[in-house]
């Protein structure tokens, strides 16, 4: 699975096809992600850093739009809901 990918890491970094392979599995792991265990879990490593809701919500917020697959646009109300229920 992914031989093409493979392929290219190994040919265009000092990986093994091993290592490339596990590269590959943990990005794609990163990206399936759901829009809402995202959104827990960054809130969760960003309260972890010290910051507060206000600002947690808005990078939230900004870090949704570079997702591989961007979600639908989420109001900040809807992220705390995500969060909070």
């Amino acid at each position: 699975m992914h031989d093409e990918l493979v392929d290219h890491l190994t040919r265009s970094t000092p990986l093994s096809r091993g290592e490339a392979l596990r590269v590959i599995q943990d990005v794609l792991a990163y990206f399936d992600e759901t829009t809402e265990e995202y959104v827990r879990r960054r809130h969760r490593e960003l309260q972890a850093q010290g910051l507060v809701n206000s600002a947690i919500f808005e990078r939230i917020d900004a870090d949704l739009r570079y997702r591989a697959v961007a979600p639908p646009e989420l109001t900040l109300r809807q992220l705390r809901r995500i969060v909070y229920g």
